[in-house]
């Protein structure tokens, strides 16, 4: 079996699950867990009088609150937060999940000013999502020269779709550069109370953040998408050489044949030339000259 065969439905498979890794962390909402264990905190206001302020909190901000948080929601898989706290709807996998604020300002209940460590957090949270997006774009592209390329089994085209993945891959793995980045801001940096910095004590002792499957199929995608691409330029390299061995094979059979203008040469047609004169009756060399 030729080696483009192999590498192309290899790669092809890559391609594929990269795509769907893609986009299945993409819409999902497990990135990061933060598991609240909600008893202890109950149990540390029960033993001081003095801390009235954080059982209001406890029932009124949904950060007390254990959840799994994406790239567009926040849901709640046990206890929820109540209505008045923030805007709950039932989603697609019939979770309770919130909706994640990318345009505060746009917000009229907020009225305070964001801080500059708010808007860079900000702007790269929104970055995240257009990275993101153009990766899929690319991929989208990557997809019609690749069926161009398989149908007209041209290394050019194949070529192309390998260089439109790299950008995918890139791309996506630059996106996740920038979330990491983003978590950075919110456990360093003050960018607001729902967040690890500004969080008091008994709650920053008492919640558990760990990354979600979706994190982790996030990068498997990235990983997919590396290797899809390095596959499509190995069997671009082997259509290049398959097409090069079969037009030296077709050569051999198109060697060109020039008509002969002087007639064909038959041995024996003429006279061989005489080196010595023959003798004959008559003949004046003869040596019986009458």
């Amino acid at each position: 079996m030729p080696c483009s065969a192999v590498t192309l439905s290899i790669s092809t498979i890559s391609a594929i699950i990269a795509v769907a890794l893609l986009a299945i962390s993409f819409s999902t909402d497990n990135w990061l867990n933060y598991e609240v264990k909600r008893s202890n905190i109950q149990a540390y206001v029960a033993k001081h009088s003095d801390t009235q302020f954080l059982l209001e909190n406890m029932n009124t901000k949904y950060y007390y609150f254990s959840r799994t948080r994406g790239l567009f929601r926040i849901c709640y898989p046990k206890e929820r937060p109540p209505a008045s706290a923030v805007p709950i709807y039932l989603s697609p996998v019939e979770t309770h999940c919130s909706n994640i604020d990318y345009f505060p300002n746009n917000n009229e209940e907020k009225t305070s000013p964001l801080s500059d460590d708010s808007i860079a957090r900000l702007h790269l949270a929104r970055s995240v999502i257009a990275l993101f997006i153009l990766s899929f774009i690319a991929i989208f592209c990557a997809f019609w020269t690749g069926l161009s390329g398989c149908w007209k089994r041209s290394s050019g085209a194949i070529t192309a779709t390998a260089i439109l993945l790299l950008a995918a891959c890139l791309l996506a793995a630059g996106a996740m550069g920038l979330w990491h980045t983003v978590e950075f801001f919110e456990k360093e940096k003050v960018v607001g109370e729902e967040f690890n910095q500004q969080w008091n004590q008994v709650l920053k002792d008492n919640t558990r953040i760990t990354y979600d499957w979706s994190y982790i199929v996030a990068w498997a995608g990235v990983g997919a998408c590396l290797l899809a691409s390095i596959l499509l330029s190995g069997s671009a390299v082997c259509l290049r050489n398959e097409r090069e061995k079969e037009e030296q094979l077709n050569l051999q059979y198109l060697m060109p044949v020039y008509p002969q203008k002087q007639p064909p040469y038959y041995p024996g047609a003429y006279p061989q030339p005489q080196l010595y004169p023959q003798y004959y009756h008559g003949s004046q060399y003869g040596p019986y000259n009458y």
